[in-house]
């Protein structure tokens, strides 16, 4: 089976600088694929060379079996996304942001009407299609994006910082939404600075780091292999990270302490294997 995205050997140089260096990585049709990595790490390079936006400067990317360089025309076709700024219309309504994208992708009448009608029930918008879009709470215009992406039948979906800026509740129902699509067959690639989204919502993980893809696999395969057990110890205002195979290690070097002020044992999760990585949190 071709794989949805393909990148070998992949570089992207600005005045003599390496941005993306030797990137070299793919995602399998149906997979929900995270890619993670602190401000200038070269995430957002990568994903404007995938979707055609800047051509990379060596190396080969493909999308659903196409070349981004060669066939850019096919790959956007292939592609929907969703970007982290609003990029609806405000001044016109639901109805018509929708109705112009599926112009633009020359959907004819009455498949056009369908798939509009289709989408805003999916994303629970159509009792809203009437309205103007600066009408609507930060969470309905994500969730307008969505199904504006989706309009065209692409097979892969990007989603570019999806749930930035809203509340708790409306990420939680935007990712009810995304897992529904991705349990469909939707291929889906998702960048996002909240470590529990990508818990949550990724079969597996890429974390960048200096435009260089550092770390790749599951969450399990992280922890196996970085500690699944952590100390965690105070020191002031600083705490200081002690990874241990499994938590019972952990807790077992905790035992042999004679002071224990300021320590505690936890299971590692996602953010502190980023950080032991990168040296960073997301910010």
């Amino acid at each position: 089976m071709t794989a949805a995205v393909v990148l070998e050997n992949v570089c992207k140089t600005y005045n003599q600088r390496p941005v993306v260096n030797d990137l070299s990585f793919t995602i399998a049709p149906g997979e929900m694929f995270g890619l993670l990595g602190p401000n200038g790490a070269g995430k957002s390079t990568t994903i404007r060379m995938v979707t055609t936006l800047t051509r990379p400067s060596k190396g080969r990317i493909e999308v659903a079996g196409y070349d981004v360089v060669r066939e850019a025309r096919q790959v956007k076709q292939s592609l929907g996304v969703v970007l982290q700024q609003t990029s609806v219309d405000g001044d016109l309504s639901v109805w018509e942001n929708m109705e112009f994208h599926g112009r633009l992708h020359h959907i004819p009448n009455p498949k056009r009407r369908q798939e509009i009608n289709r989408w805003l029930e999916y994303v629970e918008l159509s009792d809203r299609r009437d309205d103007l879009v600066k009408t609507l709470s930060g969470g309905m215009k994500r969730r307008l994006q969505i199904a504006r992406a989706l309009l065209h039948e692409p097979k892969i979906l990007f989603l570019d910082e999806p749930t930035v800026g809203l509340d708790p509740q409306t990420r939680r129902r935007i990712w009810e939404i995304i897992r529904e699509l991705n349990q469909q067959g939707m291929t889906m690639l998702l960048t996002t600075h909240y470590m529990e989204e990508v818990e949550y919502l990724c079969d597996r993980i890429g974390i960048m780091d200096g435009g260089r893809l550092i770390e790749l696999g599951t969450l399990q395969d992280f922890r196996q292999k970085h500690g699944e057990g952590l100390v965690i110890k105070q020191t002031g205002d600083r705490w200081e990270y002690q990874f241990f195979p499994t938590k019972a290690e952990a807790n077992h070097y905790l035992d042999t302490q004679t002071d224990k002020t300021g320590l505690m044992v936890r299971e590692s999760n996602l953010e502190d294997i980023f950080v032991e990585l990168t040296g960073h949190k997301l910010d």
